[in-house]
């Protein structure tokens, strides 16, 4: 399975995964050969990349919720905040049991905690977004011990914490902030408090949850905003860190950028920016190269990642479909079982 820009599509090809409408219903199915007129109905939804089988290669995928789940749930998240209005939270209260239901849908997961999950760049949906952080941050909430109440008030945060984007008088959409002027950044900025303000008088969120909107774009070195705040609570430091790397992932608010080198910008900025000891949790269960990416190995091999080893998120098993003089071959290789075998670049 890899993925594919719809602009690219021939016409020829199977789709891996399940494709869903901007309404998140399913328009078209995995095993469907995507012919020329379902392409043309891609490109009218806008619908930029989809999943594809890859020459018979197949891959293990292990993803935080199921592909159906999560489409229901950010079908109803959407529902719920994009017929907000400011001062009317009585259906924003709904969020409350859909965090929970996120959380039990991950606990129901066997040995939830101890598995590396495959975790693909996408394009931005700040609904999406909004979703793939409370999963990312119930992991590390749970992988640290934090108490039923935290993880509860983490998940309602999480869902919440972009509520403020709605009251923005700015076009920040497929905007990189730091293209936006002086004048529309400092406005960009004022989000976090604007979603605060909007809740601060509901009784049916924690206070924790409301400081975790407030403060969730702030950072230890003070170098966050909007307050510049650096004793900012654990549970405020895990939804920042899970921020950070989903917008760049998808981007949102940022040029878009590989998994690896979101990874990459959490470690070179571990205990600068963000707490160095939740950053190591994160990246226990993150995957470097997700099952599906192809790469080329300091061997000048290329290879498709199959799937993970449970004790190494950056030495996956891979299927070498290409050696180093570019010649099609079919070997299968762990590096977990290898110290001299390392992936060097990943191919779009």
């Amino acid at each position: 399975m890899k993925r594919c820009r719809v602009d690219k599509l021939t016409g020829t090809e199977i789709l891996a995964k399940d494709v869903f409408t901007p309404e998140y219903q399913i328009l078209l199915t995995v095993g469907m050969p995507l012919k020329q007129e379902y392409i043309e109905k891609l490109r009218e939804l806008n619908i930029k990349e989809v999943y594809i089988q890859d020459d018979g290669v197949h891959t293990k995928t292990v993803a935080i919720l199921k592909e159906e789940v999560e489409a229901s749930l950010k079908y109803k998240v959407k529902n719920i905040l994009e017929k907000h209005t400011y001062s009317h939270n009585d259906k924003l209260a709904e969020l409350s049991s859909t965090a929970d239901n996120i959380i039990m849908q991950i606990l129901e997961e066997e040995k939830v905690v101890e598995q590396i999950y495959d975790i693909k760049g996408r394009s931005s949906d700040i609904y999406e977004h909004s979703i793939s952080i409370c999963s990312l941050a119930t992991i590390v909430a749970l992988k640290l011990g934090l108490s039923q109440q935290k993880v509860h008030d983490i998940g309602v945060s999480c869902l919440l914490h972009d509520l403020g984007l709605r009251y923005l008088t700015i076009d920040y959409a497929d905007r990189d902030i730091e293209d936006l002027s002086e004048m529309e950044y400092a406005e960009y900025k004022k989000h976090p408090i604007y979603g605060y303000t909007a809740l601060r008088g509901e009784n049916w969120i924690s206070n924790e949850s409301k400081n975790m909107i407030l403060y969730h774009h702030e950072c230890i070195d003070g170098s966050g905003y909007p307050l510049k705040a650096t004793d900012i609570s654990e549970e405020c430091r895990i939804i920042q860190i899970c921020e950070a790397f989903d917008e760049m992932i998808c981007g949102i608010g940022c040029k878009r950028v590989k998994v690896c080198e979101a990874i990459e910008y959490l470690r070179k900025n571990r205990d600068i920016k963000f707490d160095g000891k939740i950053v190591d949790t994160f990246l226990e269960f993150t995957a470097v190269y997700p099952a599906g990416t192809t790469v080329r190995t300091n061997e000048k091999e290329t290879g498709i990642v199959l799937y993970q080893n449970k004790d190494f998120p950056d030495r996956p098993v891979l299927r070498i479909i290409k050696d180093r003089d570019g010649r099609n071959v079919d070997v299968l290789k762990d590096l977990g079982e290898t110290d001299n075998v390392y992936i060097e670049d990943v191919i779009d």
